[in-house]
This record gives C-alpha cells, structure tokens and sequence, in this order.
C-alpha cells in the first residue's frame, strides 16, 4: 500500500497504511508490551474471573495483549485485525492464539454471543465515535457477558500525544466522552485507572 493513503480522506486507508507500516517494527516491542500490560490484566482478573472462559480479542495488534490475558488460562482465546501484516506478526510472536484478518466492524464469521468477553487493547480510541459504535455494536453482538475495553484512562503522556497526533487519533474525545457512550449502550459499566495513563473500562450486557 502506497504511502500516499497516509495522507488519504478515508480513516480506513490511512489507518490500514499506517499499521502495516509500523507492523515490523511494532513487533519487536511485542514482549515489552506485554510485560506492560500484565498490570491492566491482573486487574482485569480481579473484576472477571478469565480462567476457563472464551475470549476474542479485536484489534489485536501482535497479539500482545491477547497473549497477556492468555496466562489467566482462558479456554480459548481468537484475535483479529485489519492489517495483514499485523496478523502475520501476531501469528509469529504468538502461534498458541488463533488469529484471523478481518475488520473487526464485521464480525460476521463469529456467531451471536460466542465469547465469553470481547476484549480490545487501545482501538476505540483511534477512531471517531461513528466507528466507536460500529465497534461496541459487534463486540456486543459477539460477547455473552463483557465487553473489556483498554485504553486511555487519565493523563496522556507527552510522547504519546505525539505519536496520536500523527495517527490522527480521536483520543481526547474519547477520553472525554467513552464512559457515556458505553452507558448508552451496556447495563452496567465500570471504569478501572492502571498504570502509565491506561486502564479499564469494564461493560457488562
């Protein structure tokens, strides 16, 4: 894909160019990623006990995340992503998950209530609420029980304003306005801070 749907209209072009550019460099953070988020998941324990459950994880990246939530011993665990080259990466670093490439605002291969919990690791907010909805729409489609967002939660370190400017991110509307978007589309929701500017944000059908 040429760089020139870096500076494309269409979010989806530009957001599909610029994660499978970074994909190969994005992966060989993989392990450090996942040591970061081992805080956000023993949380994630406290609240949902994951053993013995199914999880789908969307957005996944290099599967970092997803293989953060593995070690809870869930009893399956699926990841999918847009960009190709993210998904072959996630399959290197991490052949114990099954992953597939698919746009996560159609889920339509996976089954009304499938999961146990729907997970996603910093994706609601790269994208503008239009999309956000979209997003909620299948992960609660899909879910039995939870939907598990992590992301922003707090204050935004400098660098990372940076790199969420250059993605053209929708992160300080996110931040403002995600727990009342939930509320409108879950029973019950519950925000949980971690570490480093990121959390939890629990919602329940």
């Amino acid at each position: 894909m040429s760089i020139i749907h870096y500076f494309s209209k269409d979010p989806d072009k530009r957001a599909r160019f610029i994660f499978n550019f970074i994909a190969p460099y994005y992966a060989k953070f993989d392990k450090s990623l996942q040591e970061g988020f081992e805080a956000s998941v023993k949380e994630l324990d406290k609240e949902i006990i994951i053993a013995g459950k199914t999880v789908l994880d969307i957005g996944t990246g290099t599967g970092a995340w997803g293989a953060a939530i593995n070690k809870l011993g869930p009893s399956e665990i699926e990841g999918v992503d847009f960009s190709e080259k993210m998904i072959k990466q996630a399959k290197k670093n991490h052949p114990e998950i099954n992953f597939h490439h698919t746009n996560a605002e159609d889920l339509s291969e996976f089954k009304e209530n499938s999961f146990d919990v729907v997970t996603a690791s910093f994706v609601m907010h790269g994208v503008k609420k239009d999309k956000r909805q979209n997003l909620l729409n299948e992960m609660k489609r899909v879910s039995r029980k939870y939907v598990v967002l992590h992301d922003f939660i707090g204050k935004t370190p400098f660098s990372i304003k940076i790199l969420e400017f250059l993605e053209r991110s929708d992160y300080k509307n996110f931040k403002k306005y995600f727990c009342d978007e939930l509320k409108e589309n879950f029973s019950s929701t519950k925000k949980i801070p971690a570490r480093y500017g990121s959390g939890l944000y629990i919602a329940e059908k």
